[in-house]
């Protein structure tokens, strides 16, 4: 079944990792002062609004459409006081005009069916010259072949029936570009993005991180039976000799400029 955002025992899934430095690296490019507002629209659980907040904003708001993931965030940004949580819709932000500097929409769109309308309330909310960075899989992206690293490969690879649920909520390069050009925005740059997502030093770190699904909306169409069979699989997948795993997801990221 279908992740549930709200349920609480949610919470916590995506709150485990830390960014890649790479990823890090790259946001920086384009970030200049430390005067500025920065919206993590679609927060989970607060992972890119520390690294935002590290980066020099004077203020991060982090938003959710989830209670239990926003409670998420606020325990794992404790420690940031720059940071504060709003939950709210990426169609209908409830922010005021021309209010932010930078927009981060990480692992968003896919679970949106008009991008139109979120990218149309990104340039509503974002001053002239201002940032967006939108950060999702293709359907090229999501049928790379499971590898060493590449462990997602690997899902589909044992469960052919979830290619189709993938692919199908993924929107095409073209097709975000068109929506930002319609929507007041100028392309920068388009990224394809190998981001390091965690490393395991044995592979039983590994199976607890699957069993548990966490970070991995997908493995929630997998029942628990099939979880373990997924697991069994990956294990043979893998050369027993490599004890440290070295896990990556590969995204593309499109940089815009509010016009």
């Amino acid at each position: 079944m279908t992740i549930n955002f709200h349920d609480e025992n949610n919470k916590f899934t995506y709150t485990t990792r830390i960014a890649d430095r790479d990823w890090n690296d790259l946001i920086k490019k384009y970030i200049h002062g430390d005067q500025f507002t920065a919206l993590d629209l679609g927060c989970g659980g607060g992972i890119y609004s520390k690294v935002l907040s590290e980066l020099g904003a004077s203020n991060v708001i982090a938003m959710d459409f989830s209670r239990s993931n926003l409670e998420g965030a606020m325990a794992n940004c404790n420690d940031f006081y720059n940071i504060s949580y709003e939950q709210g819709n990426a169609l209908d932000t409830g922010l005021t005009n021309a209010s932010v500097d930078l927009i981060l929409e990480r692992a968003l769109i896919h679970h949106i069916t008009e991008i139109d309308l979120c990218f149309e309330e990104a340039a509503r909310i974002l001053k002239p010259g201002g940032v967006l960075f939108v950060q999702d899989r293709t359907p090229e992206d999501c049928l790379l072949p499971g590898s060493e690293t590449h462990i997602r490969g690997h899902f589909f690879e044992k469960y052919p029936r979830l290619i189709e649920k993938e692919t199908r909520r993924r929107f095409s390069s073209d097709e975000v570009i068109n929506a930002l050009t319609r929507n007041e925005f100028e392309m920068v740059e388009e990224v394809q993005f190998s981001e390091a997502r965690k490393t395991y030093q044995e592979f039983s770190e590994l199976e607890e991180d699957l069993r548990g699904r966490t970070g991995r909306s997908i493995l929630h169409e997998l029942n628990d039976e099939e979880v373990e069979e997924l697991i069994q699989f990956i294990r043979t997948k893998l050369d027993e000799n490599i004890k440290v795993i070295q896990e990556r997801d590969r995204w593309t990221i499109w940089i815009a400029r509010k016009v």
